[in-house]
C-alpha cells in the first residue's frame, strides 16, 4: 500500500501558514484537499467574497509550492439533507430533518468531515493546521499516528501564522471583516451577525427565513429566523425602546 502525505486546507491563517511550514522543513506532501460545503445547488455556504478569496489563495498556492488544490465535496447540499425526512430509528421519524441542533452538527458530518475522509485512503498520513500555542487541540491529536502537526513541530504560534499570511497576501477576509469562514446560515452566530447579515445580504436571509418556516426544529433555543426578523425589523424603524432587549418588547410592539 501506498502511502500518501495530505494537507487539509480549511483556508483558515493556520492552515495556509501549514503549507509554509512544511516546504520549509522539507516534508513530504503528495495532496492539498480541501472541502466544499454547497447549501443548494448553487450556493456555498461560506460567503462569496469567501469564495474570492479561496480561488485567489490557490493560484498562489500552485504559484508557491506547484500543488493543486483538490476540491472535493459531498453529493448532499445543506438543502437537501435539510427537508430530508428522519429515518425510522429517530425519535423524530418522519419529520424534515430541519435546523441543525448547536452540539452534534449533522451538517459538519454529511457536509465536511465524510467527504474528506472518502477522498483519502485509510493509510495516509494527514497535516493538519493546529498551531504551537494551543495546548488542548494538540494533546486531542499528538497520540494520533496517521495526523502530523508541522506547525507545532515548527513552534509556530497562532500569531506567527496570521503574520505570515499577512506579508503574503493571504490572509482570509474572516479575519479582516464581518465575514467568518464557517457557514453563513450557523445557529452559532451572534445576534450581531444576524443583523449584519439580514442587512448585507437580503437574498440569503430570505432563503433563511424560508428553511425556518419549514423547521420543526428552532435556529437557537430561545429564538427562530422569524422572531429575529421581526426584532430586527422594529429596530429599523426605531420603535424598540431601552438598552436591555427582551422578546417581550419586540412582541408588545406588534400588537393591534
Amino acid at each position: 500500500m501506498i502511502v500518501q502525505y495530505v494537507a487539509a486546507l480549511s483556508y483558515g491563517k493556520d492552515s495556509l501558514a501549514m503549507l509554509e511550514v512544511i516546504h520549509r522543513l522539507g516534508l513530504p506532501l503528495d495532496r492539498i484537499i480541501t472541502v466544499e460545503e454547497w447549501a443548494t445547488d448553487n450556493l456555498r455556504v461560506v460567503l462569496p467574497e469567501i469564495v474570492k478569496f479561496e480561488e485567489s489563495a490557490d493560484a498562489e498556492i500552485f504559484k508557491r509550492y506547484g500543488k493543486r488544490v483538490e476540491h472535493v465535496r459531498s453529493p448532499h447540499t445543506f438543502e437537501s439533507l435539510f427537508y430530508a425526512r428522519m429515518s425510522g430509528k429517530s425519535k423524530r421519524a418522519g419529520q424534515l430533518r430541519g435546523w441543525p441542533y448547536r452540539r452534534g452538527c449533522w451538517a459538519n458530518s454529511f457536509l465536511k468531515i465524510e467527504p474528506f475522509r472518502k477522498a483519502i485512503c485509510k493509510g495516509d498520513v494527514q497535516y493538519i493546521g493546529i498551531a504551537a500555542d494551543e495546548p488542548e487541540r494538540i494533546a486531542h491529536h499528538e497520540l494520533r499516528e496517521r495526523v502530523k502537526m508541522p506547525l507545532v513541530q515548527a513552534g509556530w504560534t497562532e500569531a506567527d501564522c496570521r503574520e505570515w499570511c499577512k506579508e503574503n497576501n493571504l490572509l482570509s477576509p474572516v479575519y479582516t471583516s464581518f465575514a467568518r469562514g464557517g457557514c453563513w446560515f450557523c445557529c452559532n452566530q451572534p445576534v450581531e451577525y444576524m443583523r449584519w447579515m439580514r442587512r448585507e445580504y437580503p437574498e440569503l436571509w430570505q432563503l433563511m427565513l424560508r428553511w425556518d418556516k419549514a423547521s420543526p426544529v428552532r435556529f437557537k433555543e430561545h429564538y427562530t429566523i422569524q422572531m429575529l426578523e421581526d426584532r430586527f425589523a422594529l429596530e429599523d424603524v426605531g420603535t424598540l425602546k431601552g438598552r436591555r432587549f427582551t422578546w417581550s418588547k419586540v412582541y408588545q410592539q406588534q400588537k393591534p
